[in-house]
């Protein structure tokens, strides 16, 4: 249940076409629902416009499911991180519009955002970020934003950055993602108009301590307004980079 959902039955009550007790049955489940192993928030959208995303690793596939299908009765849309072939599998082809992103491991169910707010850049050091940069820009899009991607050009071969002029004087946000030794973000923080949400990720090989090398750089940047989320967590940055969106869009 959404803001216009709510409105739209504080309108009837007034009106006298819905029934106060009706209303009540429909606002029953607020703020959350009990599925014994789960407390769904099915309040979530109302209070931040976005409905609860759903961390799908270490769920059973029963529980996932469940707990996805309440969001989507309540909100009309979810979506999940980490989720496997075989959740999506439990959607496919059913009433709900459902589509799986193998790389970035996403499951979106419910229609497309129609009207978009906001750019998001999302540009990787190399290929192997990818996977972390599709979870980024799946969920800003998720949360409204245009999504633009730019990939594998990192610091070694720095000439490459130089197609992405365009979208870093005109992104609202910028996600950059990068593994090994983590430079790029300073790279573009010094070069950009946006904010840069920088994403290590635990591409490299030993000394790269799984991703802490990268982290450590960047929290170090010497660029300013550059900000750095967790390790892989291209989750958080892409909606952190979409909230931003959506924000100065409005403006």
């Amino acid at each position: 249940m959404d803001r216009e959902d709510v409105l739209r039955l504080l309108t009837g009550v007034r009106r006298g076409s819905i029934a106060p007790r009706e209303a009540l049955r429909e606002l029953r489940w607020l703020p959350y629902e009990d599925l014994d192993f789960a407390r769904v928030d099915t309040h979530r959208q109302f209070r931040t416009t976005v409905p609860e995303v759903v961390f799908c690793e270490g769920k059973t596939v029963s529980r996932a499911e469940a707990i996805l299908r309440r969001i989507v009765q309540s909100s009309g849309r979810a979506m999940g991180t980490r989720a496997s072939a075989g959740l999506y599998a439990r959607f496919r082809g059913g009433r709900i519009a459902a589509s799986y992103h193998s790389d970035a491991r996403m499951l979106v169910l419910g229609p497309a955002v129609r009207r978009r707010r906001g750019l998001v850049g999302v540009i990787t050091a190399g290929t192997s970020d990818v996977p972390v940069a599709e979870e980024a820009a799946i969920t800003a899009e998720f949360l409204g934003a245009s999504a633009r991607r730019i990939y594998d050009v990192g610091v070694a071969g720095l000439h490459r950055l130089a197609a992405a002029r365009s979208l870093l004087s005109h992104a609202d946000a910028l996600v950059v993602v990068a593994g090994m030794e983590g430079a790029l973000p300073s790279v573009v923080g010094g070069m950009a108009e946006a904010p840069v949400i920088a994403v290590p990720t635990s591409v490299g090989y030993g000394a790269s301590f799984r991703g802490l090398a990268a982290l450590l750089t960047m929290i170090n940047s010497c660029a300013p307004g550059v900000a750095v989320v967790n390790i892989d967590n291209g989750f958080g940055a892409g909606y952190l980079a979409g909230m931003i969106a959506r924000k100065a869009a409005c403006k």
